[in-house]
């Protein structure tokens, strides 16, 4: 299960998601920098990052207590997500949406406000150190929803028009249930360090 080649042989079969996954992400960064529609809903989005974030600082060790919450918040919802896809893909889909929406929207805010060299100094002190762990993390784990949800809908069209080929898909499941394992393990793993990265050196890079 945990062998390296058998992982690697997985990514790539799962490459066209995850390439879709980044689209969808950097799509939703898009709409939420430039539509203006979606600011009330964003809006609600971004109350419960400032709870977190007064929860945090009103904390007597801020820096140890915004690794634990940024790494189970993101943990958490990573591995959930994998497994909500079997609703079809379709929280998966809103859930990466929602995140790129809401960091263009942050951006674009931003911007608007301080300007743009401004905004491109917190997007590489800010947001790509730890970033460039998370995104790609978060991204994965939406992929490995959404081919959930396609084989959601595979066994419910096999169900519904073609029982025959009810095996086939039922086999197509327990092979991805099982390579899911090894997947969250490492997306785990990646998104420990990158709540280390983000608590630790994002922190003291912005109060330079």
């Amino acid at each position: 299960m945990f062998k390296l080649q058998a992982i690697k042989e997985h990514l790539r079969q799962m490459k066209g998601y995850i390439a879709f996954g980044f689209i969808l992400f950097f799509a939703g960064v898009v709409a939420g920098g430039s539509n203006d529609g979606f600011a009330s809903f964003l809006n609600g989005q971004l109350a419960g990052l400032e709870s977190m974030s007064s929860t945090i600082d009103q904390s007597s060790n801020p820096t140890l207590t915004m690794f634990i919450i940024i790494f189970l918040n993101n943990a958490i919802k990573s591995i959930f997500i994998i497994y909500l896809g079997a609703f079809f893909g379709l929280i998966p889909i809103f859930f990466l949406a929602v995140n790129g929406m809401v960091i263009g929207y942050l951006l674009h805010n931003m911007a608007e406000l301080h300007g743009g060299a401004y905004t491109f100094e917190i997007i590489v002190k800010g947001l790509l150190p730890h970033g460039i762990i998370e995104i790609p993390a978060i991204v994965i784990a939406s992929a490995y929803g959404i081919r959930f949800g396609v084989l959601a809908w595979k066994g419910t069209g096999s169900l519904l028009f073609s029982r025959s080929k009810l095996p086939l898909v039922g086999k197509d499941i327990e092979y991805f249930i099982t390579r899911s394992v090894p997947m969250i393990v490492i997306l785990t793993v990646s998104l420990l360090i990158a709540s280390a990265v983000e608590s630790t050196f994002t922190v003291w890079l912005l109060g330079l």
